[in-house]
């Protein structure tokens, strides 16, 4: 009886061990973050008449429910909540902030366009001729792209129609330091006077993604024609390097889509700080 206890006994901390050590690893990011997000598809018409033009909002907000530190949710969520909504809902619960920017948008879009609208319907027979310039939309998405160990990349995707030819689109990153609870900038990553040599490696890069060998070359496609090629703070960091993102207008028409430019960490060696979380991302 006595053996058969001790060896109940071996494994009762065998697998224990076993669960500390899977435990450890689970969580072996900084703040041991766990998320959910808030989903919100809405249409809300003029007038509330199914029959008139209509406005649509569609809401994908992610944002952190559980942490070992309370206070580092608390910070994330109100990074996220301002990146995503402003700063005038911060310090209110992500439920709240979505539900109440929701019925503002909807409340903005009938108080601006129902007036319009009505002068519009008196000067026009053809009421379908009128209605695309009236059915506006906005979309708003993130997610948590990249969580490793004290470097989380949050994502937010923007979409929005206020009538004209087209609507306008963009994506917005945010790459934070777990550690000290902020978003990273360039000056954060790179040292010294780093802006020219990082400039020439983005032209380089971007004349080897579209194998053409001078500046010219790349002018004549659409590039610089709207902005200055520049490194931007709107950036993403992975384990390929960092990631710089423009997107439609910053340096290319609108035609041309957004611009993602990655140079990799070892091409770029002699412009990085000793941040600790570049060397996590590049072991």
């Amino acid at each position: 009886m006595k053996k058969q206890y001790v060896s109940l006994l071996a494994i009762i901390l065998s697998v224990s061990g076993f669960l500390f050590s899977c435990h450890d690893k689970m969580n072996k990011n900084t703040g041991a973050l766990q998320f959910d997000s808030i989903q919100v598809n809405e249409t809300a018409h003029l007038f509330s008449d199914t029959a008139k033009p209509a406005c649509n909002i569609i809401i994908n907000f992610a944002y952190p429910v559980k942490s070992s530190d309370d206070m580092l949710k608390d910070s994330l969520n109100a990074y996220f909540i301002s990146a995503c909504f402003g700063d005038k809902y911060i310090g209110e619960k992500p439920e709240e902030v979505v539900k109440q920017y929701t019925e503002n948008y909807i409340s903005e879009y009938r108080r601006d366009l129902e007036p319009m609208y009505t002068e519009d319907e008196k000067d026009k027979e053809d009421e379908s001729s009128i209605g695309a310039w009236y059915s506006y939309y906005k979309g708003i998405e993130s997610h948590v792209q990249l969580y490793d160990k004290d470097l989380l990349v949050y994502r937010i995707d923007y979409n929005e129609y206020t009538g004209g030819a087209h609507g306008i689109y963009m994506a917005t990153f945010l790459n934070i330091d777990l550690t000290l609870m902020r978003p990273l900038r360039l000056d954060d990553i790179f040292v010294g006077d780093y802006k020219d040599a990082l400039t020439d490696l983005i032209w380089n890069q971007l004349m080897a993604d579209n194998k053409v060998t001078t500046h010219e070359a790349l002018e004549d496609m659409g590039y610089a024609s709207t902005g200055d090629i520049a490194p931007t703070e709107n950036f993403y960091l992975s384990k390929e390097g960092v990631t710089f993102y423009y997107n439609v207008y910053d340096i290319t028409p609108y035609s041309m889509g957004p611009v993602k430019v990655t140079i990799p960490f070892s091409m770029m060696e002699h412009l990085l700080g000793s941040n600790p979380i570049l060397g996590e991302l590049k072991n």
